[in-house]
């Protein structure tokens, strides 16, 4: 069975990117969001395996968007990987805390992100 991964992401070409590489290389289902809000709603009714989320969005951020999908029993166990182009370590330090799966970074190499995602969930 395909695995079910919502991308939530500001940006349509990372979007797009990130999608058509997980469907490619991995044969998983996509799901995306274009916001934080929109995400939290997709979530609630497509129950993702997993969440590929963006830190920094306009209106609802990345953080924040994790705070609401912890908040809703339908959503509160699904793994969330953050992306982000933030690489300073009080940045990852303070992604950590937040209780994430696991921050991935930009630019992603489109070949090894499903990988990437894999290898932290402990997926095989």
């Amino acid at each position: 069975m395909a695995h079910k991964i919502l991308i939530i992401d500001d940006e349509d070409d990372i979007r797009e990117v990130a999608a058509l590489s997980l469907q490619t290389v991995a044969g998983w289902d996509v799901i995306m969001a274009s916001s934080g809000a929109q995400g939290v709603a997709r979530a609630s009714e497509q129950h993702p395996d997993a969440i590929l989320l963006d830190v920094m969005m306009p209106g609802m951020d990345g953080p924040t968007t994790f705070r609401e999908l912890r908040k809703n029993p339908a959503t509160a166990g699904i793994p969330v990987l953050l992306l982000t182009a933030k690489v300073q370590g009080s940045d990852q330090r303070r992604f950590a805390d937040l209780g994430v799966q696991a921050i991935l970074f930009k630019p992603f190499d489109p070949l090894t992100l499903s990988a990437q995602i894999s290898s932290a969930l402990g997926w095989s």
